[in-house]
């Protein structure tokens, strides 16, 4: 029971991880397995290959550069929000030894899947608000934070994971709450 609790609680957090960057805790996940940290379920043993960890890192590299420039970061936005989705549910499913693949699965995408669309959502409302008031100038900043946020919860992670997931859980019903806010006010 513990170690399914633990593995839920490092599914979550880096799924929390990949609503900022997509690719920054796909990467921590892969390096964690590879170095023996933490254990994939069965059918997810490809996270942990040598390929996935260069094609992860080259696409965390392009990731973080890519949100340093004004125009194509807000494109990234609307790509990021499935990618953070599917990133999520990934991230969760294949951290949980359940012997039920359903409930693995549903998991995965409850937690996994709608905690990093939910946070990606919010980040990706922020910088439209940036961008709307500073002209994009003011995106770096916020870019800046979602990198180190994503790296350094992601790294947090590896040491505290239960500590990490219920912090992400925060998050994501403070961002929910906004979300939910302005989609009534839109409305009216």
């Amino acid at each position: 029971m513990t170690e399914i609790f633990i593995s839920l609680a490092v599914g979550i957090a880096l799924s929390a991880c990949s609503g900022f960057r997509v690719f920054v805790p796909m990467l921590v996940a892969n390096l964690a397995t590879r170095f023996d940290l933490f254990h994939l379920s069965n059918g997810f043993e490809w996270l942990s290959s040598s390929s996935a960890t260069y094609i992860l890192a080259a696409a965390t590299v392009g990731e973080i550069l890519a949100y340093y420039i004004p125009i194509i970061d807000n494109l990234l936005d609307t790509i990021a929000m499935p990618a953070s989705f599917v990133a999520g549910t990934i991230l969760t499913t294949s951290f949980l030894k359940i012997d039920s693949p359903a409930l693995q699965w549903t998991l995965g995408i409850l937690a996994g899947g709608g905690i990093a669309s939910t946070i990606q959502t919010g980040t990706g409302l922020l910088r439209l608000a940036s961008t709307k008031f500073t002209g994009g100038f003011g995106n770096a900043f916020f870019a800046t934070f979602e990198n180190s946020i994503s790296i350094v919860f992601s790294l947090l992670t590896l040491w505290l994971p239960i500590v990490v997931a219920i912090l992400s859980i925060f998050l994501f019903v403070f961002l929910l709450k906004k979300v939910l806010r302005r989609l009534q006010t839109k409305k009216k």
